[in-house]
């Protein structure tokens, strides 16, 4: 695979072989920092594997990928530490029992303790808590998520939460982190025409503030880089991206996504 030569993101003939046989096969695309890309495809054509792969959490089969300049699976490490994962089943799902303050609460101690650098570590009590503020606050105005319009501010638990509010959450979690790249799983999953087109647009604004966004969804919006992974009638993208061949088993379920985990291990 030649070298990226600064794209954000960039796969050349990635597959992903189970137990069942393949998830997904003959990926090849490359996007550039701050793109939109829409892996598009059904449920269970293996859209959250390839997720997971480019993101660095789930080891491939065959081919090349490389994310932010570093090569998977190899440094997976790395790219884990640049990318970050919005609502994906099973990996980094919200706890309906937990309120919005103590998701935001728990992400930015996290992010203070493991995320900063020793300099920040260092400083006054007093300036950590007023620099975690800061970044929680950017972060929600970055997902469009106003505290004061939810039912109990930010007391809400995440079960009273509507689909739309619950994504803007796990968005501006992923924020905090300030990524290079934020995957976000089932992003048009139970949503209505006008939620629909709020998503994408919280989802494209974030991308143009620099940060290449990854969505998993049923239906791409005419500007995303569209990856797909199950042929369609026409395997000729308007972008030029190479769709992937269909799996063996094209009902590809959470089931086979967690049997592929246990095959290829979590990376």
């Amino acid at each position: 695979m030649e070298s990226p030569h600064g794209a954000a993101v960039a796969a050349e003939s990635l597959g992903l072989k189970g137990p069942r046989g393949w998830v997904f096969r003959n990926v090849t695309f490359r996007a550039e920092p701050g793109t939109l890309v829409a892996v598009e495809g059904p449920s269970g054509s293996g859209r959250t594997c390839l997720l997971l792969a480019l993101t660095g959490r789930m080891r491939t089969t065959e081919g090349h990928a490389e994310t932010g300049g570093l090569r998977l699976p190899r440094q997976a490490a790395a790219v884990r530490a640049i990318a970050a994962l919005g609502p994906v089943p099973m990996v980094s799902e919200l706890d309906p029992a937990f309120t919005v303050a103590e998701h935001l609460g728990e992400r930015a101690l996290l992010q203070g303790r493991y995320g900063a650098s020793l300099r920040g570590l260092l400083r006054p009590r007093a300036e950590r808590r007023a620099a975690a503020k800061a970044r929680v606050d950017e972060a929600l105005d970055a997902a469009g998520l106003d505290l004061a319009t939810l039912p109990k501010a930010e007391r809400t638990s995440v079960r009273d939460l509507e689909r739309l509010e619950a994504l803007r959450l796990s968005v501006a979690l992923a924020l905090i982190g300030k990524p290079r790249l934020l995957a976000v799983d089932d992003t048009d999953l139970k949503l209505s025409d006008t939620e629909r087109a709020h998503a994408w647009a919280l989802l494209r604004s974030v991308a143009e503030a620099g940060t290449t966004v990854l969505a998993v969804c049923s239906e791409a919006p005419e500007d995303a880089l569209v990856v797909r992974t199950a042929r369609a009638a026409d395997d000729t993208a308007a972008t030029g991206v190479r769709t992937s061949t269909p799996t063996d088993d094209p009902t590809t379920t959470d089931e086979e996504t967690a049997d592929a985990f246990a095959e290829t291990g979590r990376a």
